[in-house]
């Protein structure tokens, strides 16, 4: 019986198998940040270890960092306190430190690719629930728990359940307009947010192999978001072209034997899942979300629901209209903007800010939205003024503002003001995560820009020709 993609990453890791289904997973990269991580180096501290493997955990400061006047000392207190305990807390413990200032600073999920910390065939974990973007290259990662954040520093393991596998197919062609964002809005809202519960996810397909490793990360993001542990694409010549030559990633006779590893890690062709789904690319639209979490998607011509989806409550359902002030059976084109949100470990990398800067070039922001634009990176920052793409996004009307998390989560100074509405690129549209009261809708970086500029919900196909 062959192996899944899934199987021949996780069996190669495993430490030992002990009583029960549980294993310990040897981890090969470990991502931290300043949210979860204070209180897991305080437990090595009371028990007297250090890092076990310092070299093999890299940090960043990125969920509560300003981005505007990042030179300046942090005016929020309690963003302040955690920024600096990272700061102290890694020089304590020898492990190396993004922090503000530092050129390679950046959302964690967006540095570890660019830097080439992420390769092909590794274990990854972060305190983070979106680590599972790192499965675009063909590793395994998936988001911890704090007293998991120390367990993973005090030994370079993790206690783990094998999840369960599952493969999901999108062939065909993506329409105009349609962006790798639309794709996995377009699968959760088929399959729910319980759709991927105590799986691992492979995508596959021939519209998931065209895309760009921008775009498998984008899907790969928002596999937690169906509850699936994580998710993971094969890696290809597509995979392979975008690691090489990178800061970390390995050079000469290494760059040959880990090449030659890499291309072996494919399913086999009689390899089994758990449960398998098929979609047609030529079925996906421009998504947008109406409701509170990410399965609460739709085309954005289409109307909203009329009722609950299956496996989701009546009252939850009604709950999540009344938040967000919108009426069942009604659609959400034309219906007036506030804030633009383009940004996110999601989508804010130089493909996605080239996308926006595409379509609004020459075009002015509706008077009364307020867009930002936030790259995922100082590399992202600079790259993208290299190419004169703040000039583009201030000449209509963005905020081009420096690297972090940003609106994408209300635990910093960029929130959205309650009652309005925020067309965001980020991941989760839970009631206040932008911001308390915040209204939250999920859409690709095409789309949001097109709603910067129309003032309105729009779809993006009536700009494209002319635009992009």
């Amino acid at each position: 019986m062959g192996k899944t993609l899934f199987d021949k990453i996780w069996d190669r890791h495993v430490v030992k198998s002990i009583e029960g289904d549980q294993q310990i997973l040897y981890i090969d990269r470990h991502l931290i940040h300043e949210v979860t991580s204070p209180q897991a180096f305080d437990g090595l501290r009371r028990r007297g270890l250090p890092v076990f493997r310092p070299k093999q955990t890299i940090a960043t400061a990125d969920h509560n960092v300003p981005t505007i006047n990042q030179h300046l000392p942090i005016e929020e207190p309690l963003s302040r306190k955690q920024v600096d305990a990272l700061t102290s807390n890694c020089a304590e413990f020898g492990v190396e430190l993004y922090g503000l200032g530092h050129k390679y600073q950046g959302i964690v999920h967006v540095i570890g690719p660019e830097l080439g910390i992420t390769q092909p065939g590794l274990t990854m974990v972060c305190g983070d629930s979106h680590t599972s973007t790192h499965g675009a290259f063909g590793c395994i990662a998936f988001g911890i728990g704090t007293s998991q954040v120390e367990q993973v520093l005090a030994t370079q393991c993790l206690l783990q359940r094998k999840p369960k596998r599952m493969r999901i197919s999108v062939d065909g062609e993506l329409a105009p307009g349609v962006v790798a964002k639309d794709i996995i809005l377009y699968i959760i809202s088929k399959l729910g947010v319980g759709g991927g519960t105590g799986h691992f996810v492979e995508y596959a397909g021939s519209a998931i192999q065209g895309l760009s490793m921008e775009g498998r990360m984008t899907i790969c993001n928002m596999s937690i978001e169906m509850g699936a542990r994580g998710g993971m694409i094969a890696p290809d010549q597509t995979t392979f072209d975008y690691v090489q030559g990178r800061e970390f990633a390995p050079g000469g006779a290494e760059w040959e034997e880990k090449l030659a590893d890499w291309q072996t890690l494919y399913t086999d062709e009689d390899a089994t899942f758990d449960e398998e789904y098929h979609f047609d690319a030529a079925d996906i639209q421009p998504m947008i979300t109406y409701g509170t979490n990410p399965g609460m998607g739709m085309g954005v011509t289409e109307k909203e629901p009329a009722a609950a989806k299956a496996g989701e409550s009546e009252a939850t359902f009604k709950k999540s209209l009344a938040y967000m002030d919108v009426t069942a059976g009604s659609e959400l084109l034309g219906k007036a903007i506030d804030y633009v949100f383009i940004g996110s470990c999601t989508n804010s990398r130089m493909e996605d800010l080239r996308l926006a800067a595409d379509l609004v070039a020459g075009k002015k922001v509706a008077p009364h939205v307020r867009a930002m634009i936030v790259p995922g990176s100082q590399q992202v920052a600079v790259q993208a003024k290299a190419e004169g793409l703040d000039q583009i996004f201030e000449a209509a009307g963005f905020e081009f503002r420096q690297s972090g998390c940003s609106a994408c989560l209300g635990m910093n100074e960029d929130k959205v003001p309650a009652g309005k509405y925020c067309v965001s690129t980020s991941n989760r549209n839970f009631e206040g995560r932008q911001g308390q009261g915040a209204r939250t809708i999920l859409a690709s970086p095409l789309t949001a820009a097109a709603a910067a500029i129309a003032g309105q919900i729009v779809d993006v196909r009536s700009q494209i020709e002319v635009s992009v």
